[in-house]
């Protein structure tokens, strides 16, 4: 059966469509506790030794060990970039002050191109606290259960998480390494998890 233009066009929208309100409904808030609900810093642990495994067509590297409870500042789900076959998902996650909502409402939080963008027009705490204790993660599932609780994360929900800092590298060379760092900013500084569990941390 050929599928005429209009037909064609009319699937295109309904695509969009969909991939649009998925990332709204992901990003309309649910948990709106007042305070610091996460109070502290990520737990990251050095690996000792080479720890290598297959997944898909990627040879992944074990960092770090990583585990961290944090608010969601932003969700975006990808599934058009070449790393989308890894992490469908990213995750703005933020700790201590920016766990609370009275600091976090001080701004405009987006996310895209695998970046999370934040604007104030007054900065509530200081620019390097901001760096410090939130960040951009691109999430790898380990199995069907973390993809599933991936897909129910809302906006402000309080997420705990665990898994590693990975180095992913695919059969032709490409690759894609994680942050090892809270301190860093712009491009490279976005953690990369392989995620073997995540709970969202309920009243």
């Amino acid at each position: 059966m050929r599928i005429r233009p209009l037909h064609l066009f009319v699937i295109s929208f309904m695509l969009v469509l969909g991939y649009q309100l998925a990332n709204c409904w992901g990003n309309h808030p649910r948990d709106n506790r007042p305070g610091i609900v996460a109070p502290n810093d990520p737990i990251q642990e050095t690996l000792k030794g080479e720890q290598v495994f297959q997944f898909k067509s990627f040879r992944i590297h074990r960092l770090a060990s990583f585990e961290i409870t944090a608010r969601v500042l932003a969700k975006e789900r990808y599934r058009f970039d070449r790393e989308a076959k890894l992490a469908p998902y990213d995750l703005a996650m933020g700790w201590k002050r920016m766990s609370d909502l009275a600091v976090i409402e001080s701004f405009s939080i987006s996310q895209n191109n695998r970046f999370y963008w934040w604007s104030a027009k007054h900065m509530p705490i200081p620019r390097p606290e901001i760096i410090s204790s939130s960040a951009n993660m691109h999430i790898i599932p380990a199995n069907d259960i973390v993809r599933d609780m991936l897909d129910n994360i809302h906006k402000y929900d309080v997420i705990h998480l665990k898994g590693y800092l990975v180095h992913c590298v695919d059969k032709d060379g490409w690759n894609w390494t994680s942050s090892l760092r809270r301190t860093d900013s712009g491009a490279g500084a976005c953690e990369l998890i392989w995620t073997e569990s995540v709970e969202i941390l309920k009243y």
